[in-house]
C-alpha cells in the first residue's frame, strides 16, 4: 500500500469512528478476544466534552482556561518523571496563543494497531487513551488520566502538535476536536520532544480568553520545585516591547519550596534548618518525600501532593502525617521529661502550630476520591508515610537538640493558650447560662430557623445597625451590630479570641464553634453578610473579620456562606426622585441620563441612610447587590492574609504598591 493509500484508509477509519461517535453521542465499545470485562474498551467522542466542558476542567472561567496549560504541561511533567525529559518551555503568544514544549520522547507517531490511526492521533481526538493506561508507559503519571490532550483539543479553536522522534518531524492540526490535516512528515531533524500549540475556543470560553502570567507562573513553580533539577521556562510573547519570562529549577526540590514559602511570607523560622526525609515503599511502586518546618506564625500549612498533583483535600498521605507528627512529638517530650508525668498529651493543633510542611507522594497507581482529585485515598501510603515519619524525625529530634528545644517551646506555648481558650470559653458558657442569655444581647434575631433562608448582616457601629433592624423584614433577616476594637486574629491565639469582646457576639451567634471544634451543620445563618462602610476603615473592618473567618471558621468560605453587602456611594437626587450609583461609572451614566439640575449626595457611612434607604439599596434581595466571598486556592489566600495582617511591614508595602492599580472607590 503506498503511503497516499495508507493515509486515505486512516482517514477513513477516523471518519467511521467520528461518526459512530457523533450518533446521538453514543459510545463505542471495541471488543477482541474473549468477550470479558478485560476486553472491552469504551471510547467516548469529544463532542460530549464540548456540551459539558465543566466536568472535565471544572469550569468555562478563567480557572478551566488555564486548566488547559496545566494539561497540556503535565503531560511533559510525566516524561520527566519517567527520566526523559528535563526541559519544559511555556509560550504565552500574540493573541492568547499557547505553546508547550519538551526535549522528552515525543509521542509515537506509528500506526495503532487497534485504531487504524496513528498514536499521536489517537491521543488527541479519543477521550481516555494513552500511555497512563495499563502501566507501560509510564510508571508514574499525573493529569486527566489520558483524557488531557483531547480535552484540551476538544477545547480548543484550534490545535497544532510537532513531534520530533530524533529522526524526522511530523506535524498535524485540529480544530475544535476534529482533524484537518492527516499526520504529515516535515523533514528530518535530531531533536526529541513534542511542541502543542492551541488557541482556546471563544465559544467554550466565553467570560474570558486571557492567560493571567502569575497564574501560570505559581503552578509552573510549583511543579518545579516538586520536581528536583526539571528545568521549567514561562515566556509571554503578547507584547513585542515588554516581553516578560521566568525560570524555574530548584535542586532543592520540595525543601526549597519550603524555604520560598517563608521567604515570600517574610515569616520568621524558629529552627533554622529544614527537617527533610524520603523512602520508598518496599515492592518500588511508591516513594514519599516530606520537608518540613516551623515558623513564629500560629497557622499551619501542610501542602500534600499525589503525583505533582494537589490534594486539596487531603488524604492517607496527610493522615499518616498528621498521626506520626503527633505521636513522636510526645513520646520525645515524654522520653526527655519536657512533659510531665501529670502532664497530658500535646494535641495535634498543638504540634502543628507554625508548621509549614509539604508532602509529596508519586506512585504507580493513585486512587483520588471524587473527580477532582481533591483527597488521596491509597490506604497503603498511611502506614508508608507514617513509618517514615516516626523513624526519620525521632533521629531528627535527638541528633538536633537546639532545634528540638525550640520546637517544643513553640508547641507547649501553644498548648498553653489552648488550655487558657477553654477556660475563657467554659467562663463564658457559664456567663451566659447565670445571665439566662445564650445569644448576644445586641443580636436582633429573625424569626424563622431554617438556615437554608435566614441571613445574618453583622454590622459595625450601633447607628447604622439601628438603620438595619429598622429596615430588615425580621423573619428572615437577624441583625448583629459590632462596637469595639476589632482583633487582629493573624497575631493571635485561639485564647485572644475568646476573650474578645468583639468576635465572641459572632461566635455565639453562628453557633458553629471555631478552629477544630467547628461544626457547619450548627450554622444558625444560611448567609453571613459583613456589612460595613464604602470607605478605607469600612474595607479595614472586612479584612479583619474576612481573616477571622478564614483562620477559624474556614468551611463558612469554602461552602459559600460569606458574603459583602454592597451599599451605594452616591445618591442622586432631582425632585423627589432619587436614584442610587454603586461606582463613579455608574454615577456619572445617571447623570448623562438626567437633564436639568440635580443634587448629589456621597455617602461616607451607612449611619446616613435611614431605615427605608438602606432596605431599598443594601439589604432587599430583590434589588441589592452582593459579593459572594469564594476562594479558589487556599495556599494563595494563606500568603495575602500572612502578608497583610501579619506583623511585617515591607512585604504588606510590596503587595499594595504591585496591586494599586486595582483599587476602586478609595476615599481619599
Amino acid at each position: 500500500m503506498d503511503k497516499n493509500n495508507e493515509m486515505h484508509e486512516i482517514e477513513n477509519n477516523i471518519n467511521n469512528l467520528n461518526n459512530a461517535e457523533a450518533a446521538d453521542n453514543m459510545e463505542v465499545t471495541t471488543v477482541e478476544g474473549e468477550y470479558g470485562a478485560d476486553e472491552i474498551q469504551v471510547l467516548e467522542g469529544l463532542e460530549a466534552v464540548r456540551k459539558r466542558p465543566g466536568m472535565y476542567i471544572g469550569s468555562t472561567g478563567a480557572r478551566g482556561l488555564h486548566h488547559l496549560v496545566y494539561e497540556i504541561v503535565d503531560n511533559s511533567i510525566d516524561e520527566a518523571l519517567a527520566g526523559y525529559c528535563d526541559k519544559i518551555l511555556v509560550e504565552i503568544l500574540p493573541d492568547n496563543i499557547i505553546r508547550v514544549s519538551d526535549n522528552g520522547r515525543g509521542i509515537p507517531v506509528g500506526v495503532n494497531t487497534k485504531m487504524g490511526i496513528p498514536a499521536v492521533t489517537v491521543v488527541f481526538t479519543v477521550l481516555h487513551a494513552g500511555g497512563k493506561f495499563g502501566g507501560g508507559g509510564y510508571k508514574v503519571s499525573g493529569g486527566l488520566h489520558g483524557v488531557g490532550a483531547s480535552v484540551v483539543n476538544a477545547l480548543s479553536e484550534w490545535l497544532e502538535v510537532k513531534v520530533f522522534d530524533g529522526e524526522n518531524t511530523y506535524f498535524q492540526r485540529y480544530e475544535r476536536g476534529k482533524i484537518i490535516t492527516d499526520l504529515e512528515m516535515l523533514g528530518q531533524t535530531d531533536k526529541r520532544g513534542t511542541e502543542i500549540t492551541f488557541k482556546a475556543d471563544p465559544e467554550m470560553f466565553k467570560e474570558t480568553l486571557e492567560y493571567d502570567y502569575d497564574t501560570l507562573e505559581t503552578r509552573l513553580r510549583e511543579q518545579a520545585f516538586l520536581n528536583a533539577g526539571l528545568n521549567i521556562e514561562l515566556v509571554d510573547k503578547r507584547d513585542e516591547n515588554n516581553i516578560v519570562s521566568g525560570k524555574y529549577c530548584y535542586s532543592g526540590g520540595i525543601k526549597s519550596f519550603v524555604e520560598y514559602i517563608h521567604k515570600k511570607k517574610s515569616l520568621d523560622t524558629v529552627h533554622d534548618d529544614i527537617i527533610y526525609y524520603s523512602a520508598n515503599s518496599e515492592d518500588g511502586d511508591a516513594y514519599v518525600e516530606i520537608a518540613m518546618q516551623y515558623n513564629e506564625s500560629y497557622n499551619e500549612l501542610i501542602l500534600s501532593f499525589a503525583n505533582d498533583i494537589r490534594t486539596t483535600d487531603g488524604g492517607t498521605h496527610e493522615e499518616g502525617f498528621k498521626r506520626a507528627l503527633t505521636r513522636v512529638m510526645n513520646n520525645y517530650a515524654r522520653k526527655f521529661k519536657i512533659l510531665k508525668d501529670s502532664d497530658k498529651n500535646l494535641t495535634g493543633e498543638d504540634v502543628r502550630e507554625g508548621l509549614t510542611a509539604v508532602i509529596s507522594v508519586k506512585m504507580k497507581e493513585t486512587q483520588f476520591e471524587g473527580q477532582t482529585k481533591a483527597r488521596l485515598g491509597n490506604i497503603e501510603i498511611r502506614s508508608l508515610v507514617d513509618k517514615l515519619v516516626s523513624d526519620k524525625l525521632s533521629v531528627y529530634l535527638e541528633e538536633n537538640p537546639a532545634s528540638a528545644k525550640a520546637i517544643f517551646e513553640k508547641a507547649l506555648a501553644a498548648s498553653r493558650a489552648r488550655e487558657a481558650a477553654r477556660k475563657a470559653k467554659e467562663s463564658v458558657r457559664r456567663k451566659s447560662a447565670l445571665e439566662n442569655a445564650a445569644l448576644p444581647g445586641k443580636l436582633a434575631d429573625c424569626q424563622s430557623r431554617n438556615a437554608e433562608e435566614t441571613e445574618i448582616y453583622i454590622v459595625e457601629g450601633d447607628s447604622a445597625g439601628g438603620s438595619a433592624k429598622g429596615g430588615r423584614d425580621r423573619r428572615f433577616q437577624a441583625i448583629l451590630p459590632l462596637w469595639g476594637k476589632m482583633l487582629n486574629v493573624e497575631k493571635s491565639r485561639l485564647d485572644k479570641v475568646y476573650s474578645n469582646e468583639k468576635l465572641l457576639p459572632v461566635i455565639t451567634a453562628l453557633g458553629t464553634g471555631i478552629g477544630e471544634e467547628f461544626d457547619i451543620s450548627r450554622l444558625r445563618y444560611g448567609k453571613v453578610i459583613i456589612m460595613a462602610d464604602a470607605d478605607v476603615d469600612g474595607s479595614h473592618i472586612r479584612t479583619l473579620l474576612l481573616t477571622f473567618f478564614f483562620r477559624f471558621m474556614r468551611p463558612l468560605i469554602e461552602n459559600g456562606h460569606i458574603f459583602l453587602a454592597q451599599p451605594p456611594l452616591y445618591r442622586i437626587t432631582k425632585g423627589k426622585e432619587h436614584k442610587y450609583a454603586y461606582s463613579d461609572e455608574e454615577r456619572d451614566m445617571i447623570l448623562k441620563s438626567i437633564e436639568g439640575k440635580t443634587e448629589i449626595q456621597r455617602y461616607k457611612g451607612l449611619g446616613e441612610m435611614d431605615s427605608e434607604q438602606l432596605w431599598d439599596t443594601t439589604m432587599n434581595p430583590e434589588t441589592r447587590i452582593m459579593l459572594r466571598v469564594e476562594m479558589e486556592d487556599a495556599q494563595a489566600a494563606d500568603e495575602i492574609f500572612t502578608i497583610l495582617m501579619g506583623d511585617k511591614v515591607e512585604p504588606r508595602r510590596e503587595f499594595i504598591e504591585k496591586n494599586a492599580r486595582y483599587a476602586t472607590n478609595l476615599d481619599i
